[in-house]
């Protein structure tokens, strides 16, 4: 049976998904606004009247998107000045929600896992590398499928 936290997941990865593609197209350099509005051949003033701001204003604004440090509430308001709608979403880097989360839970099971088998060898017990892999795994399945929040610590 599904849990709904699973279920959640699911959902989410299904509306990221369109996202994907979307991640790889790569951001022009000086940013959106100032490509967009010069391949429109509109000056930097024709950009501040419809902002309503001074063209070093709109140059500020420009160089803050090429910069990484313009709000998202500026870029969709530059983006409406000149018929543009901003779209703002996210691209898991590993494809997937789901993705992510095997991730996380192996890497957490892995290390529980090595630190009782380092034990266990102080003491001469240690396990083949078969059945840690195999611990690891039984582990990291259970820890995805409670969806703890130390998966993120």
């Amino acid at each position: 049976m599904r849990t709904q936290r699973r279920l959640l997941v699911e959902q989410l990865d299904r509306k990221l998904y369109p996202f994907n593609e979307a991640g790889a197209i790569p951001v022009p350099e000086k940013g959106w606004i100032r490509s967009i509005r010069t391949s429109l051949n509109m000056t930097l003033e024709q950009m501040g009247q419809r902002l309503n701001k001074t063209k070093q204003a709109v140059k500020r604004i420009e160089t803050s998107e090429a910069s990484g440090t313009i709000s998202i509430n500026l870029l969709r308001e530059a983006g409406n000045a000149i018929g543009l709608r901003l779209v703002y979403g996210f691209v898991p880097v590993d494809g997937s929600l789901d993705k992510l989360i095997d991730k996380k839970a192996w890497e957490l099971a892995e290390r529980i896992v090595l630190r009782a088998n380092h034990n266990m060898l102080l003491e001469d017990q240690a396990t083949s590398q078969e059945a840690l892999r195999k611990s690891i795994q039984d582990l990291a399945d259970e820890l995805k499928r409670e969806m703890k929040r130390t998966l993120w610590e």
